[in-house]
């Protein structure tokens, strides 16, 4: 497969893997509303970030948006989008491997962009999420009027590039019917099952019991059209027949159709690539919005409107699933998944995190009705939790920091050994079994024992502790065994025929590439 290749290539697709783990430490003055919301409004560099959040959400999230600045050599107020093109490359390429990292295997990541990166994009892309599970390029209408000051062609459109983690087993849904759409569903016949369109009763794939005479109310017979075939037999077609399925006209002298009814066909149609402003809303819709919730404050340049962000939440997640946007903006992606049900991590670089994103998410637990809300009919609540990157989780050799709390080591060492997030509540030393391997972390007293030489420390005593709790999850288990501990108290032998490897904390823990 063709790569991409630039000036800084070789060092910049070494970065997110050189990149130190950060911690994230909430500010509870700008967090809002419902204490126990696990929605995330982050305040910081967004490679270092995502970097921080992959030992908990490696693999987690299920929809990925983001609209990362387009280099129109044209700067804005909040973003710096006037990057020269190796910066453009540099700055990307490892974003998006974190971002996959991230993903879930049935997950689908859908970036906007223009046609200044557009097509470099989507070889770096390829190369990154690999080829095969590109899904499109939809194309979104973002301006209805040409700019008649163009020097060429007015610029109408964006794109929004789809890519699944796994495209086998990436699903789709399905967008509803416009109201135009609905409008072409008629009842000339007064059918109690209430309006329908009349569709064609041939097709071109060979069908052999397709191939019977209809007769119709005037008594004319009917053939399917010359190399079609009846798409039924004629026992279903004499069914559709009597339950009042099949239309010969107005008048009962034209060819047999199949009547489809609008009530009958609520899941929709397949979305397809142009994205028309009248369905989902223009930039000059979004800003309008954006000055609605901010009345006489200058708004983010070039906003998405809520309904685009919509549209791609109701085609890739479901109520409860974790949405992440990385280069929040104006705080859009997160003022909708919260507004649907969506679970969300937001990132925002600039001091509107606190100044924008944060007062907009305010809004919408206070009930704002801007946007998609009255769509979705919501009335408010909810909350969020704010963070700042904080200080690195390991030092410049790598080693953990002494005065890290135990639910934070334990996902770094889980992620390290198993490439996995971790979900355990920190209340056992055991982390997980994964692959017939167990693992367990005795770290900052998890045993109730923060002496020197107590529960920290790997002995039979601790050992039998460790092995209950292996019991309680899986009574058959007869695997390896890694414990982490500040030393251990066992010999070389008993080690040995345990299946034990001990490893050191903290010089053990190593930051993970």
């Amino acid at each position: 497969m063709p790569i991409l290749s630039w000036l800084t290539r070789d060092e910049d697709i070494r970065t997110a893997q050189r990149l130190p783990y950060r911690l994230l430490k909430e500010v509870p003055d700008l967090s809002a509303g419902d204490g126990g919301a696990r929605n995330m409004l982050i305040q910081g560099d967004n490679l270092e970030a995502l970097k921080a959040l992959v030992p908990f959400y490696a693999g987690r999230v299920k929809c990925i948006y983001i609209d990362p600045p387009y280099n129109t050599r044209s700067a804005f107020e909040h973003y710096d989008d006037n990057l020269e093109h190796t910066q453009w490359l540099a700055m990307m390429w490892p974003r998006l491997e974190l971002l996959r990292d991230l993903l879930s295997e049935d997950g689908s990541i859908w970036v906007s962009i223009d046609d200044n990166e557009g097509h470099y994009l989507k070889v770096i892309m390829d190369e990154v999420f690999g080829r095969k599970n590109f899904v499109t390029n939809v194309v979104w209408q973002k301006s209805y009027t040409s700019n008649q000051t163009a020097k060429y062609i007015s610029d109408t459109h964006d794109h929004i590039l789809l890519y699944g983690r796994d495209i086998d087993r990436l699903k789709i849904g399905k967008v509803g019917r416009t109201e135009d759409q609905k409008r072409t569903f008629k009842n000339p016949d007064d059918d109690p099952r209430g309006p329908w369109k009349a569709e064609n009763l041939s097709a071109g794939k060979f069908y052999a019991a397709g191939q019977f005479e209809i007769t119709g109310p005037t008594g004319e017979k009917f053939r399917p059209p010359k190399n079609r075939y009846w798409r039924m037999n004629q026992e279903t077609y004499e069914a559709w027949l009597a339950d009042g399925r099949i239309t010969f006209g107005i008048k009962g002298k034209g060819r047999p159709m199949l009547k489809k009814y609008l009530r009958e066909m609520s899941n929709g149609l397949t979305p397809n690539t142009w994205w028309a402003h009248q369905e989902v809303g223009s930039n000059k819709q979004a800003s309008t919005d954006l000055k609605g919730l901010f009345p006489g404050e200058e708004v983010f340049g070039n906003p998405k409107p809520e309904n685009l962000i919509s549209r791609i939440m109701q085609l890739a997640t479901e109520p409860g699933d974790l949405v992440l946007d990385s280069f929040l903006g104006s705080g859009t992606t997160a003022a909708v998944a919260h507004k649907m049900g969506r679970r969300y991590i937001g990132i925002e670089m600039g001091g509107h995190a606190r100044t924008h994103c944060a007062p907009r998410l305010n809004k919408v637990i206070e009930g704002e009705q801007g946007g998609i809300s009255k769509a979705v009919e919501w009335q408010g609540g909810g909350g969020f939790r704010f963070y700042r990157l904080g200080p690195s989780v390991f030092d410049e050799e790598g080693h953990i920091r002494q005065d890290i709390r135990f639910p934070l080591l334990a996902a770094h060492v889980w992620f390290s050994e198993t490439n996995q997030s971790w979900d355990g509540r920190g209340d056992s030393p055991l982390l997980g079994i994964e692959s017939g391997h167990a693992y367990a972390l005795l770290y900052n007293g998890i045993l109730g024992d923060k002496r020197p030489g107590g529960g920290n420390v790997l002995t039979r005593a601790t050992l039998a502790l460790i092995r209950e709790d292996i019991a309680k999850v899986a009574p058959d288990f007869d695997g390896p065994l890694t414990v982490y501990g500040e030393q251990s108290r066992l010999t070389p032998a008993t080690l040995d025929r345990g299946r034990i490897t001990f490893k050191q904390t903290p010089y053990d823990v190593k930051a993970r590439a």
